[in-house]
């Protein structure tokens, strides 16, 4: 993460994505698509608003919706890393058409049951769950590099727009027709961010091997697991959300018990949170470019503590307003800031795997914790609730301190094949595996601590670039002599790892490691045992 630098139009500027016409054209598409897709949530709870069940499907819609997120994001994220994303988002947004006008049929024929109504709501998930790790991705492939946290920001303010916009529209829309046209509004709203995609004009991607799907599952998961910074923005933001969450689960009850509010003016408060969230994402460029990303994290997280308790002091619309302004502020400060942070850290051959894995993070936590949030007022009362929540906030801005994201997380990830082609007597199988390198060291026996330590680095940089194990042994016979070994899948594995998963940072690691040696290290690869007559000529 690069520190606090005078700001620059390109980087700093809020509407600077919007200079490059196929992001401004997307980015529109899915604000469209999104409104569509909370129209079509408040429809479902709407339909069965009288039912003698009606707490429990209501409840079970928002369930049903978000489940598939948590399930699916993550092999979506897989797809999306294999193929082509312009048009596996246009097959998310086809999707989404049938399943809206399946809805459309059977609530305008009356023949839409609880039963029924949920499983489409959760095959209506399945369309977000794929449209997320899809689209957010994208995102780094349509801005330049400098613009990538104002487009992040700008894609916090669509969902933000489409949060408050899509329940207004369908509350319009069932006064004046009815649910089933809501569902049907929907389908009109994917059929535009469709539009869009096809009307993209732009050069064929080279299209390269694909991964498969279960060893890529698997490389992307080894990914996360073995990248300290990965695990360490992760943090930060299971940190801010498992607290925070508790301000959207208990918004109701501040309205309606704390206030006094009827629904008009719950809404106003729920619109108070969506003027933070724009106002943060039009201004926190400039802010960023007085102080760094932790120190920012920090400030908002202690400014989002310290409004939500003070919800409990306020006395009416006029003092809550503002609290929640700047509860809104904080909350998208934190989020675009965090997600922002790990698109610019990601390599391309695994960002939509990894920002999946942070999706579900994201979402899971606050699924796990909204619902302690509301064991925790029942047993104790809003205003015990609302303090703990705001404490850990607080507790969790300042612990940032300690568990800083570091400062090398936007160098460049592109990657770089710097390893050489390895010369081999046998043409070795591309599915065939494990595959198994090895390497000699020569270390003399005063720099032998020194190059231990940096091959603690090595054993990152093998693990999360597609090994599964990795080792270090002492040849007995020669003591100043090591041996590292580590395993991948398939060659074909080993190839991604030539061509695709190295970056500089991996460069920098190795020639750290080989200044302690005596000699230039050399490889050597252990194949699967072929037929003679496999042999390469």
């Amino acid at each position: 993460m690069s520190p606090a630098a005078a700001p620059t139009p390109g980087a700093t500027s809020a509407l600077a994505p919007f200079r490059q016409r196929v992001f401004a054209w997307l980015w529109l598409g899915v604000v469209v698509a999104s409104v569509g897709m909370w129209a079509q949530t408040v429809g479902a709870q709407w339909l069965f608003v009288d039912d003698p069940n009606a707490a429990t499907i209501v409840a079970l819609v928002q369930t049903a919706t978000q489940l598939p997120v948590v399930l699916l994001a993550l092999p979506a994220g897989v797809l999306a890393d294999a193929f082509d994303r312009r048009w596996l988002l246009f097959a998310t947004q086809a999707y989404v058409i049938v399943v809206a006008v399946v809805m459309t049929v059977l609530a305008a024929a009356g023949r839409m049951t609880p039963g029924l109504m949920l499983a489409l709501m959760f095959a209506a998930g399945v369309g977000l769950a794929f449209q997320v790790p899809t689209w957010q991705p994208l995102i780094a492939q349509l801005v330049p590099r400098s613009q990538l946290a104002a487009a992040t920001r700008l894609d916090m303010v669509s969902v933000n727009v489409a949060r408050a916009a899509g329940p207004a529209i369908a509350g319009a829309i069932i006064a004046v027709w009815g649910v089933p046209p809501v569902f049907a509004f929907t389908a009109v709203c994917a059929a535009v961010l469709a539009t869009i995609l096809l009307m993209w004009r732009r050069p064929s991607p080279m299209v390269g091997d694909r991964e498969r799907f279960l060893p890529a599952l698997r490389a992307g998961g080894r990914y996360v697991r073995h990248e300290p910074v990965v695990r360490v923005i992760l943090g930060r933001l299971a940190m801010f959300v498992a607290p925070a969450a508790a301000l959207w689960a208990l918004l109701p009850l501040i309205a309606s018990q704390r206030l006094g509010l009827q629904a008009g003016g719950y809404g106003l408060l729920f619109a108070a949170l969506g003027v933070g969230a724009v106002l943060g994402a039009l201004t926190l460029g400039r802010v960023q470019a007085r102080m760094s990303s932790n120190t920012l994290l920090s400030v908002v997280g202690l400014a989002y503590a310290a409004s939500f308790a003070g919800t409990m002091l306020a006395h009416g619309l006029l003092v809550a307003i503002p609290l929640l302004v700047v509860a809104g502020y904080g909350w998208t400060a934190t989020v675009s800031t965090v997600n922002a942070e790990l698109q610019l850290f990601l390599p391309g051959w695994v960002r939509a795997r990894a920002i999946a894995v942070y999706l579900m993070s994201f979402l899971g936590t606050m699924a796990v914790a909204s619902p302690l949030w509301g064991v925790l007022t029942q047993a104790a009362g809003l205003t015990t609730a609302v303090g703990v929540a705001a404490a850990l906030v607080a507790v969790g801005a300042v612990a940032g301190l300690a568990v800083r994201i570091p400062e090398s997380a936007t160098a460049d990830r592109a990657a770089l094949a710097y390893w050489n082609d390895p010369s081999l007597g046998i043409a070795p199988e591309a599915v065939g595996g494990p595959v198994q390198v090895i390497v000699e060291y020569h270390v003399t026996p005063e720099r032998e601590a020194d190059w231990l330590q940096a091959m603690q680095s090595m054993r990152r940089s093998r693990m999360r670039s597609g090994a599964f194990r990795w080792e270090l042994y002492r040849i007995g016979e020669r003591p100043d002599r090591f041996v590292e070994i580590f395993a991948v899948p398939s060659w074909a594995e080993h190839e991604r790892q030539h061509q695709h998963r190295l970056t500089a940072e991996d460069q920098a690691i190795e020639q750290a490691a080989f200044a302690y040696t005596v000699t230039t290290p050399r490889a050597e690869h252990l194949l699967p045992p072929q037929p003679l007559d496999d042999r390469a000529p």
